[in-house]
């Protein structure tokens, strides 16, 4: 079987003959993200982040349906943003432990582009909270783009979640 090996720049080599079929991680890959403390940052943060988007899209459909609650709606946007950041942080130092790449890593590539218009929604909310411009109701339009761009991400990572944990060997099931 002929291997195809890569060698970037920054001296990373990737090894594509380690991977079984569509297998998501290398054995070395799986050994280093059972091993990184990154990996239980990452299981503590996305549910907490989670909780924290729920409470903050009913603030803001609140404040969207009876104009109330604007400062809570603007709080709770700038926790999940604060969380968003905080995870994409830590999940950047994850793969760079255990794929040798910050972002972008091939198993999480598309994951990791869609996670750049998340940010910027989210970012472009604090742009227009912390310079003044526009209404309330466009900062809170654009917190919920934002947040309709995280579920769809949320989502790609929860089945790339399942995708791992079918493929992981010892959840194999021998036959017979």
């Amino acid at each position: 079987m002929e291997r195809l090996l890569r060698k970037f720049p920054n001296g990373h080599v990737e090894d594509d003959g380690h991977k079984r079929g569509g297998a998501l991680y290398s054995p070395e890959e799986r050994i280093r993200r059972d091993e990184s403390p990154w990996t239980f940052v990452q299981g503590l943060l996305a549910p907490l982040q989670f909780l924290i988007f729920l409470i903050s899209l009913a603030l803001v459909l609140r404040y969207l349906s009876t104009g109330e609650g604007a400062f809570a709606a603007d709080i709770s946007i700038v926790a999940k943003t604060m969380a968003l950041y905080a995870i994409m942080i830590t999940g950047s130092i994850w793969e760079k432990q255990v794929f040798g790449k910050w972002l972008f890593a091939r198993p999480f590539f598309w994951e990791d582009v869609f996670s750049m218009v998340v940010i910027a929604l989210h970012t472009l909310y604090l742009a227009l909270l912390l310079s003044g411009l526009g209404t309330v109701e466009q900062r809170m339009l654009v917190a919920l783009a934002a947040y309709a761009t995280y579920v769809v991400n949320a989502g790609q990572f929860l089945l790339k979640l399942r995708a791992a944990r079918l493929d992981d060997p010892r959840n194999a099931v021998v036959a017979g």
